[in-house]
């Protein structure tokens, strides 16, 4: 009998991840990838999902659950929206989650997240958050909202696994083994509540200038690269006491 393509790739590249759970002796934040409607709501734009999405949904609805319980402890909770200047393309990707239409805004089950005084909400007009997080000045406030929190830990979870949340854990990774996120030690992917879109093989040879992105397969690749520049990946993500 083969082997599914997926099947091949978790064998020959295999992604260990535990069971974490969280509690108040160590300063955690959580950190929300790209959870809008540009990407997450079914036919809210170019890089929306057509129909309904198991992967996506579970990831939504993950994120959710985190958020609510970090907010009930009052612990920071950091969110990245996808926002876009119309004249400002983002190659190789068409016009997606343009400034002040629902594209940008978080999903219906995160808008209440606006009014958390312990959530900071932060646009970015880039794939990579911690690159986005650049101000003028050359403040980062990312690397601001680590520091006045102290965080030693981050949670991260969202869309893409493969590509914006990909860029930003290797950055954040980068910066804090050049020490410039003390007191970050670790960082954590949660891959329940990640996903990234599903172009198959099939259709992909079927369109012009579109190219193949099995879902399943490039959420594992990204989990891979991910733990692979010092993140750990959490399977199950609880709350101890």
């Amino acid at each position: 009998m083969l082997s599914s393509p997926i099947d091949l790739l978790k064998e020959h590249l295999p992604v260990e991840q535990d069971s974490v759970v969280l509690s108040g002796d160590v300063k955690t934040g959580l950190v929300l990838v790209d959870i809008v409607n540009g990407f997450c709501t079914v036919g809210a734009g170019n890089l929306a999902p057509r129909q309904p999405d198991k992967q996506i949904q579970e990831m939504v609805d993950e994120s959710v659950r985190l958020a609510r319980v970090f907010c009930e402890k009052n612990w920071p909770v950091f969110a990245f929206l996808d926002s876009h200047h119309p004249d400002v393309p983002e190659h190789p990707y068409p016009p997606h989650c343009i400034i002040g239409t629902d594209e940008a805004k978080l999903v219906p089950a995160l808008e209440w997240l606006e009014n958390e005084p312990n959530a900071t909400l932060r646009p970015k007009d880039c794939i990579d958050g911690f690159l986005g997080s650049m101000e003028k000045d050359g403040s980062n406030v990312f690397v601001d909202w680590i520091k006045s929190n102290q965080i030693q830990v981050i949670l991260v979870v969202g869309i893409c696994t493969d590509i914006c949340v990909l860029d930003f854990v290797c950055s954040t990774m980068s910066a804090r083994n050049r020490g410039l996120l003390a007191p970050l030690d670790g960082l954590i992917v949660y891959s329940r509540a990640c996903a990234t879109f599903d172009i198959p093989v099939d259709v992909a040879k079927m369109a012009k200038d579109l190219t193949a992105h099995p879902q399943d397969l490039m959420h594992h690749v990204g989990l891979y690269i991910a733990k692979g520049r010092g993140a750990k990946v959490a399977s199950e993500v609880s709350f101890g006491a």
